[in-house]
């Protein structure tokens, strides 16, 4: 049972445009769902949602322990800061649960 989450707000021009590349970039290894303005990627260590909304990326991942929720932060983040380079996110993970 799941009931670990994390949740992160990215002010970004483009969080349209993010959960897009993040969704497509996951979805060749991975479960991923996405539309234009929410996405799921269901990792092996539980899942991330994705939120866009005016200049807003809302992040939450949801793991079952820990460490789970530690490296779906970890992963979420380099990718999204590769991807989201030019913009120099700040992603600031506030955990709950």
């Amino acid at each position: 049972m799941m009931s670990l989450t994390s949740h992160a707000e990215v002010p970004t021009e483009k969080p349209h445009d993010y959960i897009i590349r993040l969704c497509k970039h996951f979805a060749h290894k991975i479960p991923a769902t996405y539309d234009d303005t929410s996405g799921v990627i269901e990792f092996d260590m539980g899942v991330c949602r994705l939120k866009a909304r005016d200049d807003t990326l809302f992040l939450e991942v949801e793991g079952a322990d820990a460490e789970a929720i530690e490296r779906l932060e970890g992963v979420v983040t380099r990718h999204l800061a590769r991807f989201a380079w030019k913009e120099e996110p700040v992603i600031d993970w506030v955990r709950q649960g």
